[in-house]
């Protein structure tokens, strides 16, 4: 086998797979689906759903890439040889790349975003200047495209210096960061009057707003956060070093994710208390609300900077791994090198990622079944492509792949006494996994 570029040590392994996890999912999905069911009660209901389908499918992903040593299409097909497991990789694989051709456009806002606070440009109290602001940046086809093509030239250079000095390297520093920023906010938010009742909103539950619905949401956001079903942790377990404890390594960034998330409600949710702003304001929180919350405080353009600083770093670690899956899929099977197939994956999302970018602008009147460009790219990957893939894992580990095989990589070949976790997470990916994903598609598609 040929010799292989990998993380080279437990914390560049614990950063880059919270990296990959870590994304706008934590600072803008996590906080405006938690206000907009419930608060407490739906934080209760995705806690439970992180152990029975994010955790168990993360592991399941981690491991098989450990395995193979390889991109989620070769790992698959040499894990086993001559069935069609294969197709979940490259299922992971498109899902990847159609989900960058839009994901960056979102970051591109990000870093907008950041610039324009860093001039002082964001500072109204008004909700409607804040969304008329948000809503001249995205119709503006020349600022929509160039910000989404700087966002992947700085992800382009970095995924250009590999895994170890590139990848490892960078979210050895952002990850740390991220953390500091997110506690220097959250500080901020807890000292304004009012803050409890945001904390109250956050921890307190009223489980009489837990509905089924409800439980489907937080299955489907448990499952989507954590970069599952994508190939991202498939991929970065194949740079896994040997001695890695898998669960262990899991565990431990399902836990910095769940603070992540938590550290964004206190930063968010007492300061959206403290001023009267609604919790359930959906996906305009980022954008629109939290700009107007922000302008009310003492030294407020200060934060705002802090905040989407946050914003965008949690941004770069998810679309690192993002786009090391087409890369070294480019890499692995077609021979081509690191520079080659990363110039190939950047010129290609370039060129997909216009319809995305133009969806509000040049481009507002394509649409398919009713949706933008954009809509359409989130709804094939979110509803269909990702469920997919995480079913077909589920399936492969619990049923699929030779049993002594799995159970060898599992415990570092022999090394590791996790018996009884092997046969829990083998009856959860065999069985539950895969139905609470299905129930989620389902509701998507219809």
């Amino acid at each position: 086998m040929k010799a292989r570029d990998s993380f080279s040590s437990s914390f560049g392994v614990l950063a880059a797979t919270l990296g990959s996890a870590v994304g706008l999912g934590n600072i803008w999905k996590f906080p405006y689906l938690t206000g907009a069911n419930g608060g407490a009660g739906f934080l209760f209901v995705y806690l439970i759903a992180t152990l029975l389908v994010g955790l168990p499918v993360m592991i399941a992903e981690i491991t098989i890439g450990r395995a193979a040593r390889a991109n989620p299409v070769t790992a698959l097909a040499r894990l086993a040889p001559g069935r069609p497991w294969w197709l979940a990789g490259a299922s992971g694989v498109l899902a990847a790349f159609l989900i960058m051709a839009f994901y960056s456009e979102v970051a591109g806002w990000v870093f907008a975003y950041l610039f324009r606070a860093a001039r002082g440009g964001l500072l109204s109290r008004d909700p409607q200047v804040a969304s008329a602001t948000f809503s001249a940046l995205v119709r503006d086809p020349v600022q929509a495209l160039l910000w989404q093509w700087l966002v992947l030239l700085l992800v382009g250079g970095v995924i250009l210096m590999g895994v170890s000095r590139g990848i490892e390297a960078v979210t050895k520093r952002l990850m740390p960061v991220l953390f500091l920023l997110l506690i220097v906010v959250g500080v901020r938010s807890l000292t304004l009057p009012g803050a409890g009742a945001g904390l109250a909103f956050l921890f307190q539950p009223d489980f009489t707003k837990i509905t089924p619905a409800v439980m489907l949401v937080a299955v489907g956001l448990a499952f989507f956060k954590l970069s599952i079903g994508m190939g991202t942790m498939l991929t970065y377990g194949s740079y896994f070093r040997a001695d890695q404890n898998i669960p262990a390594t899991a565990l431990r960034v399902m836990l910095a994710d769940l603070c992540v998330s938590l550290l964004a409600g206190i930063a968010i949710f007492p300061a959206v208390f403290a001023f009267g702003f609604k919790p359930e304001a959906g996906p305009s929180l980022l954008f629109i609300t939290i700009p107007a919350v922000f302008a009310s405080l003492p030294a407020g353009g200060l934060f705002l900077v802090v905040f989407f600083a946050l914003s965008a770093v949690a941004a770069m670690g998810a679309m690192l791994s993002i786009v090391e899956v087409p890369v070294a899929l480019l890499v692995e099977r077609f021979a081509l090198t690191r520079t080659r197939a990363t110039l190939w994956v950047l010129g290609a999302l370039f060129l997909t990622g216009i319809a995305p970018a133009l969806s509000q602008s040049l481009c507002a009147g394509w649409t398919l079944f009713g949706l933008t460009p954009f809509e359409l790219f989130d709804f094939v990957t979110s509803n269909l492509l990702l469920p997919l893939g995480g079913i077909a894992l589920s399936l492969f580990f619990g049923w699929g792949w030779a049993r002594a095989q799995r159970d060898r990589e599992f415990s570092n070949d022999g090394q590791l006494a996790n018996g009884r976790l092997a046969i829990v997470l083998n009856a959860l990916l065999r069985f539950v996994s895969p139905l609470l994903i299905a129930a989620v598609m389902i509701r998507g598609l219809v």
